[in-house]
């Protein structure tokens, strides 16, 4: 297997899935972990280990606080899917009359769907079926065989105001727009005024730092008010973070501060509008209070304005979350169990139901032919189906250029993938302890996790390039060009979609399209950069698809705007004055970012010489 194919190498056979089909077998979505921040940089990437050493790699490889996404009733559209749907009126719709009066009547049966806070409708199935701390007090401590403290949010607040707020997550909820406007609201969700039916709780998980197992870790800042299910019967939960201390906040405030919170606000909304599965954001307040922060870790603290995001998700479970009973040995087990059986009942429904004639089979391609028949375990299923959403993710980060952090550290974007699969490592780890799975259960899920990645992987790619097939040389090649020229990922896929399938153009004129985003190479550099162009054109020209036509695909796929850091600290320097208005600007920005946006090009510049300083171009976890 070469640099770049990817995974350890698969062993099965069905060239449409990458599943050897021993009977007839049915897909599921995938689970989508949580991605948090967006830059320009980008690197090569490859595989190094395969399923059968995988399990032992928590020795030399850190994890991800991965949280599930579990799919919902009516899966969102996501721009990398290569094919589209059109709704159609049926034959038999009603007359022009009676559709105007259906319309109306529709509108105004929507309309009072609307909520206020006090109709929102819980349910609380969490604290209702899993085990509970019998303390409610914040004081730090570990705790023992539960899976959350019920904690209240204790945040100072003083006149707090309402920074920013989300419409489409307040429509997740069917909650009425208005009541943003409610002279309450920035108390209510700065957690200085109780919100009518919530319970708050902190969740108790556990997980590694700087590759380090690090025992307890839990909700140190984060308050989660409860689930709220919505008029599609979606559940989606409701968390505040910065609200104060809990049992799992150790020696830290339990608060946030303005920067990180505008940061994680912008983040969430960007990373949903770009087609990546992520926690949601409500709304952005302030405390009015000052926080105490060490931005650089020098010794040099400063006092910043505090602030509280509520962040949406439709579970915050997360690896940890189950890896933390596990940890503590058999007494525990049998909460990993219950967890499981709760993420499945209430998030993964299908697989609750599964039955035989589902005939979900499959070969592991080891020497003796085993088969791994999903319907036969649940958990199995379920492990199966959260290795594939996972690399479904990562495999949508890269085809963003998202990253975590600098080339060459740990979650660097050429290691992400290999990352994700440790990940799911760890957690069938957890669940082979609990002995929900056995071996080649596990061993089938990070079979499964390499070859949806590459599926995913090479699907994107290709429609980035506006590609009739996947290339894999011609791919390969452009992102060594990028990388040795430093060029911008975001801004040179998108100019990319001018150039015409021409071959009769001259060689001169080649890189003419490009020149915005091939800046300052030399003439070395412009051969290679033309000979890839060549090449290029000349796999373009073998489709019968017009250049506009691959223009508008490849710009549904390609953003224009994405969420860059220093766009976020221009928000942020106004908004410590006082001015939130650039806030509400980025936000509305980045829930479109593959329009043009008539008027609003200079986001989509390149970073100014002041954005390389630290503290916008390097950030901390907490920044």
């Amino acid at each position: 297997m070469e640099k770049g194919e990817g995974y350890f190498g698969s062993r099965v056979k069905n060239k449409e899935n990458g599943r050897e089909r021993v009977q007839n077998a049915k897909s599921n979505n995938m689970v989508m972990p949580l991605s948090l921040s967006l830059t320009s940089t980008f690197a090569h990437f490859h595989f190094s280990f395969s399923p059968k050493t995988a399990s032992s790699l928590f020795l030399r490889r850190p994890t991800l606080n991965l949280r599930f996404y579990p799919r919902r009733s009516t899966p969102t559209p996501i721009p990398f899917a290569c094919g589209a749907s059109s709704m159609e009126e049926s034959p038999s719709s009603p007359s022009s009359l009676d559709s105007l009066t259906h319309r109306l009547s529709t509108h105004t049966l929507q309309s009072h769907s609307k909520n206020t806070l006090e109709l929102l409708n819980w349910d609380h199935s969490f604290v209702k079926q899993l085990p509970s701390d019998p303390r409610t007090d914040s004081f730090p401590r570990e705790v023992l065989h539960a899976c959350y403290t019920k904690v209240s949010p204790s945040a100072e607040v003083d006149d707090p105001q309402l920074v920013a707020w989300s419409e489409p997550v307040a429509d997740l909820l069917d909650l009425d727009h208005k009541e943003f406007e409610r002279p309450d609201f920035p108390h209510i969700f700065s957690g200085a005024s109780p919100l009518a039916g919530a319970l708050p709780y902190a969740q108790c998980y556990g997980g590694h730092q700087f590759g380090m197992w690090a025992g307890q870790l839990g909700d140190g800042r984060a308050i989660t008010l409860g689930e709220i299910l919505n008029s599609n019967s979606e559940r989606w939960e409701l968390q505040l973070k910065g609200a104060g201390k809990t049992p799992y906040s150790r020696f830290a405030d339990g608060l946030a501060v303005l920067r990180s919170s505008i940061r994680e606000f912008l983040c969430s909304e960007a990373m949903h509008h770009l087609g990546i599965p992520t926690t949601r954001a409500l709304c952005l307040v302030t405390t009015g209070k000052l926080v105490t922060r060490d931005m650089f870790y020098d010794g040099n603290p400063k006092e910043e304005p505090g602030a509280i995001v509520c962040r949406v998700a439709q579970s915050f479970l997360r690896f940890g979350s189950y890896q933390i009973h596990a940890a503590r040995g058999n007494e525990d087990l049998g909460i990993v169990r219950d967890l499981a059986d709760y993420a499945i009942r209430h998030h993964f429904p299908h697989i609750e139901n599964m039955s035989k004639s589902d005939s979900l089979s499959f070969s592991t391609g080891d020497e003796d032919h085993s088969i791994v028949d999903l319907t036969s375990n649940k958990y199995a299923a379920w492990v199966v189906e959260v290795a594939e959403r996972t690399a479904s993710l990562i495999a949508r980060w890269q085809g963003v250029g998202f990253t975590h952090d600098l080339p060459g550290r740990r979650y660097c974007f050429a290691n992400q993938p290999d990352i994700g699969l440790w990940n799911i490592a760890q957690f069938t780890t957890t669940l082979s302890a609990a002995k929900l799975i056995n071996e080649k259960e596990a061993n089938y899920a990070m079979e499964r996790y390499g070859t949806k990645f590459m599926d995913d992987y090479q699907a994107i790619m290709t429609k980035k390039l506006g590609l009739p097939k996947y290339n894999k040389q011609l791919i390969s090649k452009l992102l060594s060009n990028m990388a040795v020229d430093k060029v911008d990922y975001t801004n040179f896929f998108r100019t990319l979609s001018n150039i015409k399938a021409d071959t009769s153009i001259p060689d001169d004129e080649l890189l003419v399209p490009l020149k915005s985003v091939l800046l300052d190479i030399g003439n070395e550099r412009k051969e290679a950069w033309a000979s890839w162009l060549k090449a290029y054109i000349n796999e373009l020209s073998t489709s019968d698809i017009s250049d506009d036509q691959r223009k508008a695909s490849m710009n549904s796929v390609n953003p224009k705007f994405i969420l860059r850091n220093y766009l976020c600290q221009t928000a942020i320097d106004a908004a410590e004055m006082g001015d939130f208005g650039e806030v509400r600007r980025l936000l509305k920005l980045v829930e479109h970012p593959y329009d043009e946006q008539p008027g609003m090009e200079k986001y989509a510049r390149l970073p100014p010489a002041w954005a390389y300083r630290p503290g916008v171009c390097m950030l901390s976890c907490s920044s």
